[in-house]
């Protein structure tokens, strides 16, 4: 009787000391990426301003909902780039948590000057490796070529995403209704992470991005990257269509 007392008690204190551990135990840390979107805010912008901005809110909208992928911890950083009279680099969110975003809006920013890519290249770069994130993804949205930058050529433009690339880091470009990617094949790009995207499907272009990223995130996806269906419903022939049309009349 005495010794299976002994035992009883000696399961019951285990038992305690196991809810216990529980109790104590770290919750699960969730995957995490930090996000730079760099959005060329010139002049030629101006006619689908109102799209590539709510894009850009769909994307944060996209990485804090529990749909489409694993939840993951996201911090957004946004710069908008332009030249006047040199480059103009505007941080409008700095490693912003993605589930308390503000959407930005016309009202903090609008379209203007120049087109200097490759010196905002190396600035979002630049912000990119000051915070070392462990994955980040590089997002460039633009709807022309570089035509002002006096800071970094093509060559630092892609000496500085190769660096990134070899974190590990993913880079993407979008061509809002534009559809030369010489200047993304200049600096290191591939094809498959390039897409052309139609004005009206840029926000949806940015939510399959968001799934993308949290795949990316969460290691169920090696990389990031278009894939054909990314391409028909951005409409990507459609623009490369349009651009062809522009280019002959001009």
């Amino acid at each position: 009787m005495k010794t299976r007392t002994a035992i009883a008690a000696l399961l019951a204190l285990a038992a305690t000391g196991a809810a216990a551990t529980a109790a104590f135990a770290k919750p699960p840390v969730n995957p995490s990426i930090h996000s730079y979107i760099l959005l060329d805010r010139t002049g030629s912008m101006e006619p689908i301003w109102s799209e590539a901005l709510s894009s850009v809110n769909a994307y944060a909208d996209g990485l804090a909902s529990l749909d489409g992928g694993p939840r993951v911890d996201a911090d957004i950083t946004l710069a908008v780039f332009d030249a006047q009279d040199g480059l103009q680099f505007d941080v409008l969110r700095k490693g912003v948590d993605a589930e308390r975003w503000n959407d930005v809006t016309a009202n903090e920013v609008s379209p203007r000057g120049m087109t200097p890519l490759y010196d905002a290249i190396g600035r979002i770069v630049s912000l990119a490796e000051k915070d070392r994130p462990d994955k980040a993804i590089i997002v460039i949205m633009t709807d022309g070529e570089e035509n002002s930058s006096t800071e970094m050529n093509n060559a630092a433009a892609k000496a500085a995403l190769d660096r990134a690339r070899a974190k590990g880091w993913e880079v993407v470009f979008l061509g809002a209704e534009f559809s030369n990617f010489d200047d993304a094949v200049g600096v290191g790009q591939t094809s498959s992470r390039n897409m052309a995207v139609s004005k009206d499907q840029l926000s949806d272009s940015m939510d399959r991005l968001a799934d993308k990223s949290k795949a990316f995130a969460a290691g169920a996806a090696p990389s990031v990257e278009w894939n054909d269906e990314d391409r028909a419903a951005a409409k990507e022939d459609e623009v490369q269509q349009r651009n062809n049309q522009g280019n002959q009349r001009r």
